[in-house]
């Protein structure tokens, strides 16, 4: 074929086409491949290629032995086809962030008054020097004094400046984190490949075209690729095609597999034909602007930063992470309405409510102070005094005004909880850090929080509870139960022999017994646990499977039944060599298998019928006593076929098979597992243990890990029973059925992936007991995506799990260990807990500061604190507070307390005792030192003090005692539920010790320092050693307080509910709308629709826009390291006509709305996405 130019996509350089002469097929060829499907590709291959091996020729590849692995090869086909990543969308730039923190409602009203403030100060008419204008000239005694004004409005400013910059570099750090975190997520994703005829695992981005891929159950595949050999393999291509319909792969029908689907069932290997952007992943998301930059000039004019590439953005993928995050910054912003896919978190959506009737009360507040001081003002002015208001007094009577209105709205700064979400923010990132260390990785940040609330947890048993680290510890051959394994020379050599092949041939090659790394360790098994063991026993009885397998390599396989979760066995097909007829090897949960065997080899090694009364005698003496000592039952089994019968009859083929044998696998459970459990327990946490294994071995091992309890009347079930019992006749799940299984249910044996489902979906949706029920799921296999995506918090295991359980799960474990699910338990509270000091904390400082602002301004018509001291000390209690406060390190005694559960109240009724007591200290001090100071302190009054007039000694002592009131306040804080020892543990938190210390420092530079920006004086020894004492009164306080039974102080309201009972069942009816938080609702009704209506067309427009551009624009630009794979798995990744596309509108200050509804949900049948895309063409 011509190496035509006019083939290769836009963008190839010359030195590329160059490389591409090197091989014998150019992109555009393969690409064009590889959008045919079965019979075309298939004709398509024959015609150009001859078939998969002329492929892999041309590509300079062997199917056995791989590729070299050449450096500089890999380099040439980097260059000729591309690299394996996707570029992602860009971050946002420093500049962005502090221009979205500019956007904070509050900011901008103190920016305009500041300026006005700052404009005026500046302005000097004639009349200022007359007396006419009352009490405005009466401070100025001097020139340079009154040059002084532009001070205050300067400092207002520069701490508005200081906020915006803290807030942006959060936000930034923020990012930076999850950027890092995804990368962490895109290098733990490996895959299998061949290379010098050794079978490698390398990271996904470093997959070349022409590498040969090993493709297995419960991988999803990472780039685009041709079979060239399979095993019963299906692929479900749901997330490209929609449809929902497993695909069945074989060389003579379909032998097209693409990138970001899922392997079902079987297994295989494939060439690598197109990787990155060539690949049926990529062109989609170039086709969507994420690969481009060019689609995104052309949507500038619609103001969204991210482009298209939003639209198919998965709402859980990193930039998905990020907007998740975002909303808690936006909680803040009162203008903005979000409409999320995924319902908010318990505490997400708490702390919005309150924020919101926070935000409500601080406006009333300061809308009052400025019509208080105003009014007081005029009447002051113009009626008891009786002036004029005359042209020149104009300016200082706007200057008061504006020192009003800035008086106002530091108020209003003070009384809005801003910290809020940033205290969130710093909990959970803080949290998702350590719990790294933990061996938790966290995909989705809230699940870190509501792991704290956590009532219920599904567990697996094996490599959750157990070591999976399996062995044969007991078998039955030849008529003989043998308790530890046989000296070979027990056994009759014909029946070793079948035994030993049986083993050696249906097994997965993959799976291999290496010897150990270190010297005198224990062997290394390398793929299933299981098929592990039965190799162990091979080696056991002193013989070898690898010889076996050279003689029969995988090419030879006639057929292969591979292992699922329906089948729960495994059978692999050969061909006879001597003479005609076939023999199949078969093994699996003996229950099951034997059921099908219709004889059974004796000692003698020759078969004899078994007979059902035979079974029943057998599962008596043999299998029940194995699964009584807590042993996983396996029976190994085969059949002679003389002619070739219906392959695909799979009823008749698995029959009538002949018994070899049945042994006993051990996996011991892991010893630290059954502390683990007890801690739970303590903790209120109910265990449930949901295994495939038979009721036998699960009960035994539920024992022994203290699931199972003696004398108690809690059930096991198997899932048959479990199914009778919860269906009614029309075999529907009825949930009353169900709520009278599921409270005693704590072991759930040979159950399916959807018995697991629809327990999890059932003590989710149950309305029994007093709380609702929150429940955490692990699960390691392809068969447990469902049951780990309803749960509210999912777990994969980040060792066994299948790449599909990792990509619906929320947390990681990187251990397999379920220690590590009581970690992330002990994390979750920590945030919850962390979350509650703060508000303690600031809710007391925002009580106390907006009466004294309110009072003070009301008596004095001067806000005590001033706009600048409010602005700091709103500075403390947020920031630096929530970053102190948010960094408490879990302890165990955080397991000694029952779960908080979706409706408690964030602020409990200690906690409301702690934040009215002590604010009833600091308002008693503020007020004695504001009316009586003077006296007390022998100092001039600064009350009624002119218009800029100097800062006096009196307002001074009164900031600083505030502020040392507060820092000993934040160390009370630190406990939350009535504890005596408000020290405890405060050396294992330095991050607290250094921000209290931070603080007191910079707090003398303002004092002492300050001068008229912070409208402070210098103070003397007598006076600092009087505030601290005072302070210090605060935890002396503090004690008092905890001495008062909480009990008694009925009067006492909780704060900051979760969903009331009666909205749960509306909020069912709605589950499969989105769930819109109640609060955000009430501020914004009709914008929604407004907004809804011009998304949609501007969506509409955009979709045809990248539709009619020019599919090729832009596609080879590879910018950074975001593999395809990664994309792909994202869990909210689905096409356009399989799930809505979320979409950043307008402008990232609107609104956030989800659109493209179309006919499929997960796993419904639908449209490829070409068809959608068209159909937005014509409704424009």
């Amino acid at each position: 074929m011509a190496n035509n130019t006019a083939d290769h996509p836009p963008g190839n350089s010359v030195a590329e086409v160059d490389h591409e002469v090197d091989f014998g097929c150019t992109t555009m060829q393969l690409r064009e491949l590889m959008e045919l499907r079965s019979g075309e590709a298939v004709n398509k291959i024959a015609e150009c290629y001859g078939d998969v091996q002329g492929i892999c020729r041309r590509l300079n590849t062997s199917p056995i032995e791989g590729l070299s692995g050449n450096p500089a090869d890999l380099e040439k086909r980097h260059a000729a086809f591309g690299k394996n990543f996707i570029p992602p969308k860009k971050p946002k730039t420093f500049l962005q962030l502090v221009w979205e923190a500019l956007q904070d409602v509050t900011l901008i009203i103190l920016e305009v008054a500041a300026i006005i403030s700052l404009g005026l100060s500046f302005y000097h008419p004639q009349g200022e020097g007359n007396d006419s204008c009352g009490q405005a000239s009466g401070g100025v005694e001097d020139e340079g004094e009154a040059q002084a004004g532009w001070i205050e409005g300067a400092a207002i400013l520069f701490s508005v400046i200081i906020v915006v910059l803290v807030t942006a570099f959060n936000d930034w750090s923020k990012e930076k984190q999850f950027r890092g975190l995804q990368s962490r997520i895109e290098q733990e994703q490996k895959f299998t490949v061949i290379r010098k005829g050794q079978v490698i695992q390398i990271p996904v981005a470093e997959i070349v075209v022409g590498d040969i891929a090993q493709i297995k159950y419960g991988d999803l595949l990472p780039a685009d690729g041709i079979l060239i050999q399979g095993n019963d393999l299906k692929i479900d291509e749901s997330s490209l095609t929609g449809e929902s319909d497993q695909v069945r792969k074989s060389l003579e029908k379909d032998p097209m597999l693409l990138s970001g689907t899922h392997v079902m069932e079987g297994s295989g290997r494939m060439v690598v034909s197109a990787v990155g952007l060539n690949s049926q992943t990529g062109i989609i998301f170039t086709l969507l602007g994420a690969g481009g930059e060019d689609e995104e000039k052309k949507v500038k004019k619609a103001k969204t930063q991210d482009g298209i590439a939003l639209e198919i953005q998965p709402l859980k993928s990193e930039e998905g992470v990020e907007s998740e995050e975002k909303e808690e910054k936006e909680e803040k912003e009162k203008k903005k309405v979000n409409v999320t896919k995924k319902e908010k978190s318990v505490l997400q959506s708490k702390l919005t409510r309150l924020a919101v009737q926070i935000g409500k009360a601080g406006l009333i507040m300061s809308a009052m102070t400025v019509i208080i001081l105003i009014l007081y003002f005029v009447i002051q002015t113009f009626g008891i005094e009786g002036r004029e208001w005359t042209a020149e007094c104009t300016p200082i009577y706007i200057q008061y005004f504006v020192k009003f209105l800035i008086i106002g709205v530091t108020v209003l700064v003070v009384a809005v909880p801003e910290g809020l979400p940033l205290a969130v923010t710093i909990s959970l990132a803080y949290s998702v850090k350590k719990m790294m260390k933990d061996n938790n990785l966290v995909r989705h940040l809230d699940a870190c929080e509501t792991m704290g609330n956590a009532t219920a947890i599904c567990s697996d048993k094996t490599g959750t509870l157990t070591m999976n680290r399996m062995t044969v510890v007991q078998a039955y051959i030849g008529d003989t139960h043998y308790k530890s394994i046989p000296e070979p020379e027990a056994i009759n050599p014909e029946t070793l022999e079948l035994l030993v092949n049986s083993i050696s041939i249906n097994s997965a090659y993959t799976t291999k017994i290496l010897p150990s790394e270190k010297e005198g360790g224990l062997p290394r098994p390398v793929g299933n646990k299981t098929e592990c063991a039965l190799l162990g026993l091979v080696l056991d009885l002193k013989r070898d499977y690898q010889p076996i397998r050279d003689e029969v390599p995988e090419e030879n396989l006639y057929k292969v039944y591979t292992f699922n979760s329906a089948r729960k066995s495994m059978s692999t097909v050969l061909k006879n060599t001597s003479g005609p007829g076939f023999r199949m090897y078969s093994k699996g949960a003996s229950e099951i298998v034997l059921r099908k065997c219709s004889y059974i080899l004796d000692a003698s090694g020759q078969s004899r019928v078994f007979k059902a009364k035979d079974r029943d005698e057998m599962v008596r003496k043999v299998i029940e006593p194995m699964a009584c000592d807590g042993l996983r039952t396996i029976c190994v089994a085969m059949r002679d076929f003389t002619t070739e019968p219906d392959w695909d009859n799979e009823a008749d083929i698995l029959n009538d098979l002949t018994c070899i044998c049945v042994v006993g696998i051990e996996d011991p459970v892991r010893p630290e597992v059954p502390d683990a459990i007890s801690k739970c327990q303590r903790a209120g946490i109910t265990v449930r243990m949901v295994t495939g294994d038979n009721i036998n071995t699960a009960r035994a091992i539920a024992t022994k890990c203290g699931i199972l309890l003696p004398g108690e009347d809690f059930i096991c079930l198997e899932g048959k029973d479990f199914n009778q019992q919860i269906r009614n006749d029309k075999g529907e799940v009825e949930q009353e059925r169900l709520d009278k299984v599921w409270p005693k249910l704590r072991v759930l044996a040979r159950s399916s992936p959807t018995d697991k489902h629809t327990l999890v979906k059932g003590i989710i949706d149950s309305t029994v007991g007093e709380t609702r029920q929150v429940v955490a799921v692990t699960g390691d296999g392809t068969n447990d995506g469902p049951a780990l995506k309803k749960a509210d918090v999912g777990f994969a295991m980040g060792i066994a799990g299948t790449d599909v359980a990792k990509e619906a799960s929320d947390i990681i474990l990187t251990d397999d260990n379920f220690t590590s699910i009581v970690k992330a338990v002990m994390w979750g509270r920590n945030v919850y807990d962390s979350i509650s000091k703060f508000l303690q904390f600031q809710l007391t400082v925002n009580v106390v500061a907006v009466i004294v602002a309110f009072t003070g301004a009301c008596i004095t018509q001067d806000s005590p604190l001033k706009a600048v001291q409010m602005l700091w000390v709103n500075l403390i209690m947020d920031t630096l507070a929530s970053l102190a406060l948010a960094t408490e390190p879990p302890t165990e005694a955080l397991l000694l307390r029952r779960p908080y559960g979706r409706d408690k109240p964030l602020i409990s009724r200690t906690m409301m005792k702690n934040i009215l007591g002590h604010a009833v200290y600091q308002l008693i001090i503020t007020f004695t030192l504001l009316f009586a100071g003077e006296k007390l302190f022998k100092i001039d009054s600064g009350r009624n003090a002119p218009l800029h007039s100097l800062p006096s000694e009196h307002y001074t002592i009164i900031f600083n005692v505030f502020v040392m009131m507060q820092l000993f306040n934040e160390i009370n804080a630190r406990k939350i539920h009535g504890e005596r020892n408000v020290f405890e543990g405060i050396y294992r938190n330095p991050i607290f010790c250094s921000v209290v210390l931070g603080t007191f420092a910079l707090q003398i530079v303002i004092v002492q320092f300050g001068g008229k920006p912070f409208s402070c004086t210098a103070l003397t020894i007598d006076q600092w050693l009087w505030c601290i004492f005072i302070g210090v009164g605060e935890l002396l306080w503090g004690q008092f307080i905890s001495a008062i039974p909480t009990h008694h102080l009925k009067f006492l309201k909780e704060a900051g509910h979760g969903i009331p009972k009666e909205d749960i069942a509306q909020e069912q009816l709605t589950e499969g709308a989105d769930a819109i938080d109640l609060a955000e609702m009430e501020m914004r009704r009709g914008q929604i629709l407004w907004f809804r209506g011009l998304n949609r067309i501007q969506t509409q427009i955009k979709v045809v826009n990248a539709f009619r551009s020019s599919l090729y624009e832009g596609l080879e630009k590879p910018g950074s390291r975001s593999s395809i794979h990664n994309f792909m798995s994202q869990p909210g990744f689905v096409p356009l006509s399989e799930e809505e596309a979320h979409i950043s509108t307008i402008d990232e200050g609107c609104v956030e709305i989800d659109q493209l509804p179309s006919s499929s949900r997960k796993g419904g049948g639908g449209e490829p996405p070409g068809h959608s895309l068209h159909s937005h063409e014509f409704s424009v």
